[in-house]
């Protein structure tokens, strides 16, 4: 065996060991927490102030009307609801307007029926598949991750979609930042779809 070989070989993996050490310890420095931690406040308060609770996280009554649940925050239409029947005729393209179920979860308009998305990290259920440039994206152009089917009303992609890149970082390193919550949310019923 040679011991030159081995020795050099040794040597290497503890370099490695060492760099992968030193990697690990800085991302874990309380400056790098500290700065996740304010990005994820940060976009907490930007998902407040955009609204994003009114119809991504269900509600339930209280003595004031309706509040948010408070162990479902954002994962949108509950999987397990129902629909009330909407009458026919009610819209078309010459009759504008939208019906909301109690909770705001559910919207019925001219474009069919759209269901507030699930924004919690579940990976099969909400966005816990998505990356960073895939919410961007789906913000920017109004398509589901980025390339898939539009994003319906009453979503306000286009408003949310000119804030600034860290913006959007910042309310999706919060988003990933919740607790995932299981919950698969129908996909949109087009117009005159719904009750058939």
């Amino acid at each position: 065996m040679n011991t030159k070989r081995l020795s050099i070989g040794l040597v290497c993996v503890a370099a490695a060991g060492l760099a992968f050490l030193t990697n690990s310890a800085a991302k874990d420095s309380p400056k790098e927490k500290n700065s996740a931690m304010a990005q994820i406040a940060r976009g907490k308060y930007l998902v407040n102030a955009a609204g994003c609770n009114d119809c991504h996280t269900p509600k339930v009554m209280s003595p004031k009307g309706p509040v948010m649940h408070p162990t479902k925050t954002l994962s949108g239409f509950q999987s397990d609801q129902k629909l009330p029947e909407i009458p026919s005729g009610l819209f078309g393209p010459d009759k504008w307007g939208g019906l909301t179920n109690n909770d705001l979860t559910a919207w019925v308009g001219p474009w069919g029926v759209s269901f507030a998305k699930n924004l919690t990290p579940d990976p099969q259920t909400g966005i816990g598949g998505w990356t960073e440039a895939i919410f961007m994206k789906a913000m920017r152009t109004g398509k589901d991750m980025g390339a898939g089917r539009d994003i319906l009303p009453p979503m306000p992609w286009q408003g949310i979609g000119q804030m600034t890149d860290q913006d959007l970082k910042d309310i999706f390193a919060y988003l990933k930042s919740l607790k995932p919550i299981v919950n698969k949310v129908p996909e949109p019923i087009p117009p005159g779809g719904h009750g058939k």
